[in-house]
């Protein structure tokens, strides 16, 4: 049965489900369970870190020489973002948004950018910038819903989402920002009627899978969570896991 009242510390473990930094390919922010390094944008092994540095070493030499080269100043602010520098991204990025004040890609990237550190107001007013109602983005509006859910503004995050959906119908990545949106708003039965179909998905990534498990476990559904994570994840994350869960959810192990 539902636990009638969402604690505290439940609102902010979903909060922060959402608000986990964006990836490089703006799939849905998500509870970066232990072992998943899920809110990261895409750097789960040592060769993959090592990638991302040599990246950063080439276009942050490329951005020195040239910072008005919005592709130099886009791709060292992706690795950066990969390397979990976050607030480097943000300068590189002012700065490159300073110079093409209405490139929408430099935009995009710099409001996603802005979500990351937490400064969700200035993301609001980046974001809107970063495209038209005539060619709208399916990313970016799903980056706005982020901003309006972290800002309280559940009504116009789920708008935001829905918008995005009809542009690519059953996009995990947005139907589980959607679904967090509904547990934010303490609609937990629409949350996970809608992180189940994301889960569902072919695409659906463990990230996803991870986000159903919390709103279950948020719900007191802890054998069906812990079932969820035994799907993406060995045994002993999912036993610690589901430590972390029962904490989030404020039961007792």
């Amino acid at each position: 049965m539902f636990m009638g009242v969402w604690r505290a510390g439940a609102v902010a473990t979903l909060a922060l489900s959402l608000a986990g930094c964006l990836s490089r390919d703006d799939v849905t922010g998500s509870i970066g369970l232990i072992g998943s390094r899920a809110a990261e944008p895409q750097a789960p092994t040592a060769r993959g870190e090592a990638e991302w540095r040599a990246a950063a070493q080439e276009w942050g030499k490329r951005y020195e020489a040239r910072p008005t080269d919005r592709q130099a100043a886009l791709n060292y602010a992706q690795a950066l973002r990969a390397l979990d520098q976050r607030s480097q991204a943000v300068a590189v990025l002012q700065q490159a948004a300073l110079h093409s004040p209405t490139d929408h890609d430099v935009l995009a990237a710099y409001g996603k950018a802005l979500i990351d550190v937490g400064r969700f107001k200035e993301a609001e007013g980046v974001l809107a910038r970063a495209h038209t109602p005539d060619k709208p983005d399916w990313r970016v509006l799903s980056a706005q819903g982020t901003v309006a859910d972290q800002l309280g503004d559940h009504v116009a995050a789920q708008r935001y989402y829905l918008t995005a959906l009809k542009i690519v119908p059953g996009e995990p990545s947005v139907l589980s920002n959607l679904g967090l949106s509904y547990a934010l708003a303490k609609q937990p039965a629409e949350a996970e009627r809608v992180l189940r179909q994301a889960a569902a998905h072919p695409q659906a990534d463990g990230r996803v899978k991870q986000n159903l498990a919390l709103v279950l476990a948020l719900q007191g559904k802890m054998g069906e969570a812990e079932q969820v994570l035994a799907q993406s994840l060995p045994p002993a994350e999912v036993a610690a896991n589901m430590a972390y869960l029962r904490q989030a959810a404020g039961r007792r192990s």
